[in-house]
């Protein structure tokens, strides 16, 4: 084998120095680049023309929306577009479509109380410390928060003005509170990640699996009591337009590419960027899907650690869905971090530390990588994170037993 495989296998070039110096660079590199882009911006709209924080107005716009009594509107691309524009004084910014369930509006309204500028900056801020706090509570190590905050699909979500980082959030809260023996607050935040409910698809498979029957109960009233308090606030009106809304963000969004193949790091975007029809790319994607279920239910059935189990359901819910952009990335971290926790309590197995690293750089390189060579880089490391944390729990069950057995020869 080749030194460079050799070292790939150990994972002895990742030292901790290394680890805080790449980190320190990227997060200079990161500082500069947003300094830049919001100094080089005319009131608030950059040099390419686009809000900063780009889809976050459409955020803003859904809230004004709302707190004018117009929430319906948000789910109309030609009124959600115009006060997109209102609120940059009618200037023609891009259109950004709102897509999320009405009990989102309730957010989307408390950042459209302040200014545009000052939405955004609660938006951002707030949900950034929620992602910090919890990868920190996970791994509570010095350089946690240099790592979690280097990340580098930190500053794409940053760019796009999106809520990865509520999603990272939630998830990884729910995760360790579940394994602190606090099912029910869990399920709570399980219930409130029903805001990007494609990213829900195999929780229902692993709680399952898991028999984690109080956390499924607290999710499922969660989700209830959110979709009964639109109602009380917004009235059917607003549900009939976001079920109206679906065909077109279906179709168009996704199905037929608006949003950019080398944005969407999936099997179906893959198979679409292609030339694949729409039937053979949803074919391919439900087929991931199954795999996915049944590799889960294996492991949250098992008496694997529960580091692996969360960081398998962190992976296999972003490639589960047909529509996870380079931004949703973020929940890696909550992926990494869990696999990271078990490493460095029981020791890193081959190729593992390399397929980290990869996993952590990924962000960064996704989109230009699939939009020069078409390759979804993303999609393949996630493939291959959730294969390893598959294999890993299946080497430490062959190791104990290993170990049982001596005992018993003993």
């Amino acid at each position: 084998m080749t030194t460079i495989g050799c070292a790939l296998r150990s994972g002895d070039w990742l030292t901790a120095t290394r680890i805080k110096s790449y980190s320190w660079i990227l997060l200079a590199v990161t500082i500069a680049a947003i300094a830049g882009w919001i100094a080089l911006s005319d009131g608030l709209i950059d040099r390419n023309g686009k809000p900063i924080g780009t889809d976050f107005s459409n955020v803003y716009a859904a809230g004004v929306l709302t707190l004018h009594g117009k929430a319906a509107d948000a789910y109309d691309p030609p009124l959600q577009h115009a006060m997109e524009k209102a609120v940059f004084d009618g200037r023609d910014v891009p259109f950004f479509g709102w897509h999320y369930p009405p009990f989102f509006f309730a957010i989307a309204a408390i950042t459209a109380l302040l200014p545009y500028a000052g939405g955004l900056a609660l938006w951002v801020v707030s949900s950034l410390l929620a992602y910090l706090t919890v990868m920190r509570a996970i791994l509570p190590r010095s350089e946690t928060l240099l790592v979690a905050t280097a990340f580098p699909a930190v500053f794409v979500n940053i760019g796009h003005g999106q809520n990865a980082f509520f999603t990272a959030a939630l998830l990884g809260g729910a995760l360790l509170l579940m394994e602190r023996g606090r099912p029910w607050a869990a399920g709570i935040l399980i219930g409130l990640l029903a805001y990007k409910p494609q990213f829900g698809v195999l929780i229902p498979v692993a709680l399952l699996a898991g028999t984690r029957w109080p956390t499924i109960a607290a999710a499922a009233a969660t989700v209830a009591a959110l979709v009964a308090i639109s109602f009380a606030a917004l009235g059917n009106e607003v549900w009939h337009a976001f079920f109206q809304s679906m065909t077109f963000t279906q179709s168009v969004v996704l199905e037929q590419g608006g949003t950019g193949w080398e944005k969407i790091q999936s099997v179906f975007s893959a198979a679409r960027h292609w030339g694949a029809d729409v039937r053979s790319a949803y074919a391919l994607q439900s087929l991931l899907a199954l795999s996915l279920a049944a590799g889960l239910a294996w492991l949250w059935q098992s008496e694997a650690a529960f580091d692996l189990k969360a960081s398998a359901l962190a992976s296999a819910s972003l490639l589960a869905t047909p529509y996870v952009l380079d931004y949703d990335l973020v929940v890696v971290a909550v992926a990494i971090i869990f696999f990271v926790r078990h490493g460095l309590a029981n020791g890193f197995r081959d190729y593992e530390l390399s397929v980290l690293a990869a996993a952590w750089i990924v962000p960064l390189l996704s989109r230009s990588v699939a939009g020069l060579t078409t390759i979804p880089l993303g999609l393949i490391i996630l493939m291959a994170l959730f294969a390893l944390t598959l294999r890993r729990a299946l080497t430490d069950r062959a190791v104990e037993i290993g170990g049982h057995a001596r005992i018993a020869q003993a």
